[in-house]
């Protein structure tokens, strides 16, 4: 049976500064870096066919990190359809900052919901609609035909594609948190549906990055 591995990057330089970082290609912080080490014992009892990531720094780190500690060789590639959520005119500012300054419903919205907009940004609603159609393209058939796949990324582009996985409401998925350096395991059988999931490497911070 096929498995789907999806792997939230580690704590980057701005998680760390609790700041939106979005498209901004930052590295990872020494904790990430850590961290990173991890989250790949945490996988290291499976058998990867192919990985795919985003284009960004954090994301690229965290995989060679996990791939070095297991001493792994997979065969990856990168697209920029999986980079993180473009967060406009909050990109560098403090999110907490802004959650006393606009409220915690307001500050939800920024943050979770489904299509509530951010000027000169994305919506997740936006991340959704480039993120799933490159895994329906490139991702589905190899699950399909019995491989399994990691996909390494950013929060939002992976909550996009888990609500598409699990077939989640706009209301679900707006309280949906996919914590730094955790990785969702689906078992994936051959009609590309779910019957199986479990949370490897929980955080106890989620949420709270």
């Amino acid at each position: 049976m096929a498995k789907l591995i999806l792997i939230r990057h580690t704590k980057s330089e701005w998680n760390a500064l609790g700041l939106w970082t979005g498209w901004t290609d930052v590295p990872l912080a020494d904790e990430g870096r850590e961290q990173a080490k991890t989250t790949a014992e945490h996988v290291r009892d499976l058998t990867i066919n192919r990985a795919y990531t985003s284009t960004l720094k954090r994301v690229k780190e965290t995989w060679d990190i996990i791939q070095k500690t297991l001493g792994w060789n997979v065969p990856t590639a990168e697209d920029a359809a999986l980079n993180e959520r473009h967060y406009g005119v909050y990109t560098g500012k403090n999110k907490w900052e802004i959650q006393k300054e606009v409220g915690e419903d307001e500050f939800k919205r920024i943050r979770r919901s489904w299509n509530h907009p951010i000027p000169k940004g994305e919506t997740l609603e936006d991340v959704y609609k480039r993120a799933v159609p490159f895994f329906e393209k490139e991702i589905l058939p190899q699950l399909k035909a019995g491989k399994t796949i990691a996909l390494i990324a950013s929060g939002n582009s992976l909550r996009a594609l888990v609500k598409r996985l699990e077939n989640l409401s706009e209301e679900e998925v707006l309280n949906l948190e996919f914590g730094i350096g955790e990785a969702y395991v689906y078992d994936i059988d051959a009609s590309g549906s779910i019957v199986g999931k479990e949370i490897r490497a929980a955080n106890p911070e989620k949420g709270k990055i």
